[in-house]
């Protein structure tokens, strides 16, 4: 005769159902995590850009005179350093927005799947706000180009 064991009902199609939720999540994440790797490159290259700002400002600051002051033309030169400064200071703000967004809409959709709660509305919503702030920083280093650029073109003697 054998011993009447029971074993401990364990929910097998449930855990499978979990599993297979995660692992959808999962690769589904993978087309953030590229987006997340060009948010960082454009955040690299804004950084670098707006240390040149400040070198360069750095530079044009030393030239100022004592005595006289600041010619009309550095003046101008400060001025657009200062805007262009700022031109890249939101759009560094507006990519790591987007970035933290995105990292937000793979923890929502794993938080969904784990605890089984529908968010596709939120991840939607957030997946929305880090393309308009992705698009709002792309934006804005395009102006601070464009002024770069026309600086470089319109100032020369």
């Amino acid at each position: 005769m054998t011993p009447n064991i029971q074993r401990p009902l364990l929910p097998g199609p449930v855990m499978e159902s979990h599993l297979t939720d995660i692992t959808r999540v999962i690769q589904l994440s993978v087309a953030p995590a590229f987006l997340l790797v060009a948010m960082g490159t454009l955040i690299t290259i804004l950084s670098t850009r707006l240390g040149r700002i400040v070198d360069r400002r750095r530079v044009v600051q030393d030239r100022f005179d004592p005595l006289t002051g600041a010619s009309a033309a550095e003046q101008q030169e400060m001025a657009l350093l200062i805007r262009r400064g700022n031109l890249i200071y939101f759009a560094i703000l507006f990519a790591v927005l987007g970035a933290l967004l995105v990292c937000l809409v793979v923890a929502s959709a794993f938080l969904g799947a784990l605890l089984a709660v529908e968010l596709a509305q939120v991840v939607a919503g957030l997946f929305v706000l880090a393309m308009v702030s992705m698009v709002v920083a792309w934006s804005l280093f395009l102006s601070e180009v464009y002024l770069a650029v026309w600086a470089g073109t319109h100032n020369r003697r």
